[in-house]
């Protein structure tokens, strides 16, 4: 009897661990088609044949009707003469899609009725609220002239951009203006918003390619495009200050812009992602910026190259309380680790990421946490770039120290399906306590996808909004450490950090089996300092500058 009870114990120890890590296992379920988010997108015509073609487009979050549920912006192609192929005509009116979120798990596409008329080649978004009414507006970017949409808090937007003055020049270095992306922040502590817009290259559709005969032109075949950082002026128009902050960098090819205090020392600098050029670190310098790329060890990759860099995501991937910074690239991906000195460590191929990542071809990337237990995953969109080659994408687990492995294909139907990705956000769209993914793609199927997680709210969590006298637009950039018994966590408040792509505004923190966080402190942008003891968890709470929170 008492062999046969420890028989039976031994077996119950063995299997009830395996039956309570199946129950606490997240999926990743695609839920786009039923959810109603049924976007699909063109570039053009049905020939992946040049550059502009395969640049895909971006995916904004923001809560446009602010009902308290985060609503998707998706970015277009459309029909260009002379750059797509006659065929494509069919695709001359396509257009960008605004879908709100209605609460119970399903999305209604209210573009037309909202006045979101813009038909040029749109490739990504930038949600502010820019004169602090409560409502956020956003920035359009474009192959072409940039478009700014007011909201006017009836659910209907407004183009103001002739009367802000950022629509851009028409040209740069000879050839339309070609814009990816946009960071705002205070640059200048003057206490209005400014605007930094990411250009990238100087596309000529006529030139054809000496290097590659019968592909698409590499993309150091053209020119560079600037990128402008726009100061806000006392009347509300914006002007071009690029050069008088020694930003100008006329044949530069940006991708992406991450804007963060990278050097902990109270100011904001900025990472600009090149494609095949060496990245830019500006270190701001008491209101100074220095290019710092190569002397901070981020222009290039673990072997010296210029590759094709996409976007910066940030994060503390090993929790020592230093912002590191990953850039998805077309070579393996470069993960840079911040180690608090002034500089960092390429640890690309010591944390795993290299060989998960080599030869995938990284677009959109995201650190996060998809399980709640308190550290910082990582999810990419691949595909090959100058080929339609279709790619896996990634799911890679972080053990805490910064290691990652890949554990997609256990998560979810989507990673075992080769897609050809582009633009990537994270969002909490059902308001669960755990992390959604939205991914556009550029494959002829050309649908998005909208992965809902399911089983990562197990875990306990933390989502908070940063509000202070210019509303959300406050809290950009500032730093906040939670500490839950011997954990910390550090964690910056930055929506624009993937590729072409904005995440939601709300900050998210995973608390594994923490039920009370002991203490949560926001330092911000301004420098001032705010702390909250004893913080429940498992709720979204709004942290009002100078009055706590509700």
């Amino acid at each position: 009897m008492n062999n046969r009870w420890q028989f039976f114990s031994g077996l119950i120890l063995l299997v009830l661990p395996l039956v309570l890590s199946a129950q606490q296992k997240v999926i990743f379920r695609d839920v786009a088609k039923e959810s109603g988010v049924d976007f699909k997108y063109t570039f053009g015509d049905y020939n992946y044949e040049n550059i502009l073609e395969s640049s895909g487009s971006g995916i904004t979050v923001f809560d446009y009707n602010n009902d308290g549920f985060m609503d998707l912006l998706m970015m277009n192609g459309t029909y260009l003469e002379g750059i797509s192929d006659e065929g494509g005509k069919g695709f001359k009116n396509s257009r960008d899609k605004l879908f709100k979120n209605n609460g119970d798990g399903t999305f209604t596409e209210t573009g037309n009725e909202a006045g979101i008329h813009d038909l040029q080649w749109s490739m990504a978004a930038g949600a502010i609220d820019l004169d602090n009414d409560g409502f956020e507006d956003f920035f359009l970017l474009n192959y072409g002239s940039n478009v700014f949409y007011h909201n006017n808090g009836d659910g209907t937007f407004e183009d103001i951009t002739p009367k802000l003055g950022l629509a851009g020049p028409e040209t740069l270095n000879g050839f339309t203006k070609w814009s990816i992306g946009v960071s705002f922040w205070d640059y200048n502590l003057d206490g209005r918003l400014d605007a930094m817009v990411g250009n990238f290259l100087a596309f000529d559709p006529d030139y054809i390619s000496t290097q590659t005969p019968g592909m698409m032109p590499h993309p150091t075949e053209y020119k560079g495009q600037a990128s402008i950082l726009y100061e806000q002026q006392d009347d509300g128009t914006f002007q071009d200050v690029t050069e008088k902050n020694a930003l100008y960098y006329p044949d530069s090819k940006c991708m992406g812009l991450t804007v963060a205090d990278y050097d902990n020392d109270g100011d904001m600098d900025i990472f600009q992602a090149n494609d095949h050029q060496h990245n830019f670190l500006f270190i701001n310098d008491g209101g100074v910026f220095k290019e710092m790329g190569v002397a901070t060890g981020v222009a290039a990759n673990s072997k010296g190259q210029e590759t094709g860099s996409m976007h910066a995501t940030i994060g503390d991937i090993d929790g020592d309380g230093f912002i590191d910074i990953f850039v998805s690239d077309l070579k393996y991906g470069a993960l840079y680790r911040n180690t608090g000195k002034g500089f960092f460590e390429d640890i690309t191929e010591k944390s795993g990421i290299a060989g998960h990542m080599a030869g995938k071809g990284g677009w959109g990337a995201a650190l996060f946490d998809y399980d709640n237990d308190g550290d910082l995953d990582l999810i990419t969109a691949n595909g090959t770039a100058e080929e339609l080659k279709l790619q896996y994408p990634l799911l890679l687990e972080n053990d805490g120290r910064g290691n990652f492995k890949d554990v997609g294909k256990m998560h979810g139907a989507y990673f075992s399906n080769k897609r050809s990705g582009r633009g990537l956000a994270v969002l909490d769209f059902d308001n669960d306590g755990d992390l959604d993914i939205a991914i556009s793609h550029v494959d002829l199927e050309a649908s998005a996808t909208l992965l809902r997680n399911d089983g990562g709210s197990k875990n306990n969590w933390l989502g908070l909004s940063l509000r202070g006298e210019l509303g959300l637009a406050s809290g950009i950039g500032a730093r906040i450490t939670v500490r839950t018994g011997d954990k910390t966590q550090v964690i910056v408040n930055q929506w624009t950090s993937g590729y072409l792509s904005n995440k939601e505004p709300r900050v998210h923190v995973g608390l594994g089996d923490h039920k009370m966080i002991d203490e949560l402190k926001i330092l911000w942008p301004d420098g001032d300092e705010e702390v909250f003891k004893q913080v429940k968890v498992n709720q979204y709470l709004n942290f009002v500058k100078g009055k706590g929170y509700l």
